[in-house]
């Protein structure tokens, strides 16, 4: 009982962070693996938990949707697809030890990126000038979706730092088109590990449930917080779990 009610407490605390501000994977990635999930199989799942809130934010922003300058919008789909596939197959190669030595160095690395994200984001918008070249653009949407389909943590920071480097400017635009390249990664990547059968189904389904609950509602209290304090409070809950991480090895 304990098990389930921290899954669904994780989950839907995890929907609704992703809805306002990202950080969703420092919730429910430890979550599954302190109930006993393989760290393997607690990533994969955690990342099936968290889909719905990805493709429901692309729909929204539908309208809003435009290729970064250097890419076309079925490039930008291609290489989502063949990145989020690479990273997903490597996932599947991983052993759990390896993983697990791996895991709070990546969710160490994804809490940096989070807290130095306005800052990452300010400096791409800043160095971005002229046209990058086709395949500049196509390299660095391919390596950041393969780092997606291998470690949710952290992509929408990196997602939102790439389309400024590649001189898009218009929020809106850069928001749809994280929602979009997040689904469509998350989409395959989460195929591959169900062929792979590293997937948690019960836990995963539950966990879904209430990430998109999460994300409908929870979001709502998480708007009236100060957005420092919000940011700041993700950024220690990271902090925290990789810490334990570490201390477990």
């Amino acid at each position: 009982m304990f098990d389930t009610t921290l899954l669904l407490a994780a989950a839907f605390v995890a929907g609704a962070l992703n809805s306002v501000a990202g950080g969703g994977s420092f919730l429910t990635l430890p979550a599954l693996v302190f109930t006993g999930v393989p760290p393997v199989a607690a990533n994969a799942t955690g990342t099936v938990a968290l889909l719905p809130g990805y493709m429901a934010g692309a729909w929204g922003f539908r309208e809003d949707m435009a290729p970064p300058p250097g890419l076309s919008m079925r490039a930008v789909v291609l290489l989502s697809l063949i990145g989020g596939s690479i990273g997903a197959a490597l996932l599947l190669v991983t052993p759990d030890a390896t993983f697990k030595k791996i895991v709070p160095w990546l969710l160490l690395a994804a809490t940096t990126l989070f807290a130095f994200g306005p800052r990452l984001r300010e400096w791409a918008g800043a160095s971005s000038y002229g046209t990058t070249s086709p395949w500049k653009a196509a390299l660095g949407m391919l390596a950041v979706a393969g780092y997606g389909g291998y470690f949710n943590g952290g992509l929408g920071i990196l997602l939102l730092a790439l389309f400024g480097l590649l001189g898009q400017t218009q929020l809106n635009a850069m928001n749809g088109m994280k929602n979009l390249v997040s689904a469509l990664l998350t989409a395959i990547a989460v195929a591959i590990y169900a062929a792979g059968g590293i997937v948690q189904w019960p836990q995963a389904l539950m966990m879904m449930v209430a990430a998109t609950a999460g994300g409908y509602g929870g979001a709502r209290v998480a708007r009236k917080l100060p957005a420092n304090v919000l940011r700041w409070g993700i950024v220690a809950t990271g902090l925290v779990m990789a810490g334990v991480f570490f201390w477990r090895q």
